[in-house]
C-alpha cells in the first residue's frame, strides 16, 4: 500500500531530511520502503513522503513506538499538521 504524507516541521527540512535517512533501519525493520520526499519549495517548512508499507496497520503501529515518537519530536515534525493518503493497488 502506498501513503503519501504532508506535514510541516518547525526545525527546518535539513533537520527532517538528516533524520528520515538516519531512522532507514526502523523503516526496513517494517518492511517500509521510501519511494520519494521532497519539500515544498514555497513553504520550505511543508514535507512530502510517499512510501510503500505492507500494510496500514503496520504503519498505524510504528507511529505509536516510542522510539518513532521520540525521533519525529526531535526532527521537528508538528503532528496536528499531518495528512495521509493510502493508495491501493
Amino acid at each position: 500500500m502506498v501513503i503519501i504524507g504532508n506535514f510541516k516541521v518547525s526545525k527546518g527540512y535539513e533537520i527532517w531530511k538528516k533524520a528520515f535517512i538516519d531512522n532507514h533501519s526502523m523503516r526496513e525493520k517494517h518492511g517500509i520502503k521510501v519511494l520519494a520526499f521532497g519539500q515544498n519549495k514555497m513553504d520550505n517548512d511543508h514535507v512530502y513522503t510517499v512510501i510503500d508499507v505492507p500494510s496500514l496497520e503496520v504503519m498505524q503501529n510504528l507511529m505509536k513506538e516510542p522510539e518513532m515518537i521520540k525521533l519525529r519530536e526531535n526532527a521537528g515534525v508538528i503532528p496536528e499538521t499531518q495528512e495521509m493518503v493510502t493508495i491501493k493497488e
